[in-house]
């Protein structure tokens, strides 16, 4: 009864304060500010510490719990590329740290517009390089994003697979935008976050000059053949619905290993609310039990996940 009432409530304050703020008309740098304020609601669990370094020429935030990780998790927030930071996403790094063990490492990518395709792209693939050349076998290593960090967790894994570079050990992404050009947008009968004229906005600001069939942009546009094993999380009240959907079966069809999970009567990323809401809870740690049971656990990766990450 109570964990009901709390998701009718969350839902309300999604569509009363947090859906009106992603309005094309609000000025991108309004929207930042404005947005950074409706995360302090998500909170991690205790016992989570978070360091801000520098490396590479980025800011980029670790989340640890407990008294030792294994592996890492290279997490990119959401946010259309055009608003969010690793600051945002505490609460969502913090859970996922927990129940994968893992370290998680969350990049601040530059945005759009001020900052279009590719450079998004070319700041994941600097940190995921940084990992490889710290020492950390690919296998210790996973994929992970939200909305348009989704994507960019996908576009990054096809990225180093057509260069030639060793893949991670597997790709979790949570309510994924996977095709920008909005074409095929579910139409649920309560869209509490979600605003079509905002993704169009966000899409065109990021892709500038660049086709929004290509595939580093739209990974469902793409072969996806050759990649990890994924797991797809969305709700069923939310416009990307179809883009997750879209993203299994192309997975599937490229005989990659794909288990998508549809949360009934939930909204974009409403993992956001772990903590609170236990679905979303229990969500994260679905997905970090996935994390965790991909991710290397020999000796040698075991003393590797000790080493600094990207220090």
């Amino acid at each position: 009864m109570i964990q009901t009432a709390l998701e009718a409530g969350l839902r309300q304050t999604m569509n009363r304060l947090v859906r009106p703020l992603l309005h094309p008309a609000i000025p991108v740098a309004l929207q930042r500010r404005l947005i950074s304020k409706a995360y302090l609601t998500s909170i991690p669990p205790r016992g989570t510490r978070f360091e801000d370094i520098q490396a590479e020429g980025l800011a980029i935030t670790r989340a640890c719990h407990g008294d030792s990780s294994n592996g890492v998790v290279l997490y990119f927030h959401g946010g259309g590329y055009i608003i969010g930071s690793p600051k945002t996403h505490r609460g969502i790094t913090g859970h996922l740290a927990k129940f994968s063990g893992a370290m998680v490492i969350t990049p601040d990518y530059r945005l759009a517009p001020e900052h279009p395709y590719p450079a998004a792209l070319d700041d994941a693939e600097t940190v995921y390089r940084a990992l490889l050349d710290e020492g950390h076998p690919p296998a210790t290593i996973s994929l992970a994003g939200d909305s348009a960090g989704g994507g960019l967790a996908v576009a990054l894994a096809i990225r180093l697979r057509d260069k030639g570079l060793p893949l991670p050990s597997s790709l979790m992404v949570l309510s994924p935008w996977t095709d920008l050009s909005n074409q095929d947008l579910y139409s649920p009968e309560c869209e509490p976050v979600l605003q079509k004229p905002w993704i169009d906005k966000a899409a065109r600001l990021y892709c500038g000059s660049e086709p929004v069939s290509n595939p580093l942009i739209s990974p469902v546009q793409g072969d996806l053949s050759g990649l990890p094993p994924l797991l797809i999380q969305v709700g069923s009240q939310e416009i990307l619905l179809n883009d997750a959907q879209r993203l299994a079966d192309v997975a599937s069809r490229d005989s990659v290993d794909t288990r998508l999970e549809i949360y009934n009567s939930l909204w974009h990323v409403f993992q956001v609310h772990a903590g609170q809401l236990d679905r979303a809870t229990d969500a994260l740690k679905t997905a970090g039990a996935f994390v965790r049971r991909h991710l290397a656990t020999s000796t040698n990766a075991e003393s590797l996940a000790a080493q600094p990450v990207v220090s």
